[in-house]
């Protein structure tokens, strides 16, 4: 009788250190899904990310933004220009994407950078694809500077950054791929929800009102996956040019020759 209950003292040792190494283990398994949080307390992310552009793709026919019917004219031709071949560039004369299309049609990486009171997003691609979110608890001036990236400030609900742009100039283009965009001709307001699905993925939930191109707010996210890809300089135009010398030997970039359509001439 003693020697079964020493027995039974001995399994249930041994069901209490396996449960107890079950709930570890089950911890630590909680612990690694939730995604990092920064000295602020909140959700890290930080780093560089890059686009989802296949998911990109899927929304340009399956959530179309709301155009105005005038402006469905437009963006019906551009896409059927696009088709053809001869889409009408969105990104040219080397300025930089604006928003919202710096989220929407991007398809380089970028990187996130916090510091005090602002998180500053640096592209790599056409122009100045520098955005600041100002995070210091300022509201947006009276009368903003318009400017294609608009004013942006932030906060945080819980694991959400909630940001609130206005102040986008008028010649930014509302763009579901880079030939297929109208410019959101003012009073443009963005609301975006950034938020970790996953670790390792970010989704921007943007809700974009346009009222001079757009018949109500359109809603749409867009995915980014994290990576440890640095960013690189990018300048749109440099593929104009060739390494040459000036007249004194120093080294400068030499344009190249056109083509009869106006087009640069690569080979040589």
């Amino acid at each position: 009788m003693t020697r079964r209950k020493g027995g039974l003292l001995a399994l249930a040792v041994i069901i209490g250190v396996a449960a107890s190494a079950s709930g570890a283990l089950a911890q630590a398994k909680k612990a690694a899904a939730k995604p990092a949080a920064s000295k602020a307390g909140h959700p890290d992310i930080g780093g560089t990310w890059v686009p989802d552009t296949a998911d990109q793709r899927r929304q340009v026919t399956g959530n179309e933004p709301p155009w105005l019917p005038a402006i469905k004219k437009q963006a019906d031709h551009w896409t059927a220009e696009e088709k053809a071949g001869r889409p009408y560039l969105v990104l040219k004369g080397c300025l930089p994407h604006g928003m919202p299309s710096l989220m929407l049609i991007m398809h380089n990486a970028f990187e996130i950078v916090e510091s005090k009171g602002r998180l500053t997003f640096l592209g790599e691609g056409e122009g100045n694809n520098l955005r600041r979110i100002y995070m210091d608890g300022r509201k947006h001036p009276e009368d903003p500077d318009l400017n294609l990236f608009g004013h942006s400030i932030g906060h945080w609900e819980g694991d959400t950054l909630v940001v609130d742009t206005v102040g986008v100039a008028p010649q930014a283009f509302v763009a579901v791929s880079e030939g297929v965009g109208i410019p959101n001709n003012g009073d443009m307001h963005i609301v975006e929800r950034i938020h970790l699905a996953a670790p390792g993925v970010l989704h921007d939930d943007l809700t974009i009102t346009a009222p001079k191109i757009l018949s109500q707010p359109w809603k749409t996210t867009r995915i980014y996956t994290k990576s440890d890809f640095e960013i690189l300089e990018g300048e749109c135009a440099v593929g104009n040019f060739r390494d040459g010398k000036d007249e004194n030997g120093n080294s400068i970039y030499v344009p190249r020759p056109l083509n009869a359509d106006g087009s640069v001439r690569l080979a040589e």
